[in-house]
């Protein structure tokens, strides 16, 4: 749980910062999604953060 709400705090900063420097791009696209996705509870939320799990679990390995 505390891995969530860290994300959602990672992602709101930096959808915070993009918006504020007008930059439109599918980077900034794709942090409102995520950043929506963890803040609500949708049918989604669950295998995005079972992907976000892995890839977290991926990254020692590397």
């Amino acid at each position: 749980m505390a891995l969530t709400v860290s994300l959602v705090a990672l992602f709101g900063l930096v959808l915070f910062f993009l918006l504020r420097s007008s930059s439109l791009s599918f980077g900034s696209a794709f942090i409102a999604v995520m950043f929506g996705f963890y803040l609500a509870t949708t049918g989604a939320a669950d295998p995005i953060n079972d992907l976000t799990r892995a890839v977290i679990d991926a990254i020692p390995n590397l």
